[in-house]
């Protein structure tokens, strides 16, 4: 029952392994450099925002939303669009064009 079990094989590892930190910390010299300036907030584009709603677990066929326009903000609500325009309920054309926000209410 005292039978010797065989040595297992583990490769030497030799050398300073620090991948993890410099991996971990590649962007922390970049911010290093700047001293405390804070990073702003990176803005989405339209279409990004435009895409989230749509894309969302909320939206199943029409959603409110506040519109920021070069004209004005309006409150429509929304059920598709195409390549150049947003479109209504009322099937009114929005272009996305114009559209300098968008807001889901």
């Amino acid at each position: 029952m005292d039978k010797k079990l065989p040595g297992i094989y583990a490769n030497k590892v030799g050398g300073n392994i620090g991948n993890n930190k410099q991996v971990f910390y590649s962007n922390d010299r970049e911010i290093g450099d700047r001293g405390s300036e804070t990073m702003t907030k990176i803005e989405k584009n339209i279409n990004q925002k435009i895409n989230e709603i749509f894309n969302s677990t909320n939206y199943i066929y029409k959603a409110d939303v506040e519109l920021k326009l070069k004209n004005g903000t309006v409150a429509k609500r929304i059920v598709g669009k195409n390549l150049v325009h947003l479109i209504t309920i009322e099937n009114e054309l929005i272009p996305i064009a114009d559209i300098l926000d968008i807001k889901r209410k």
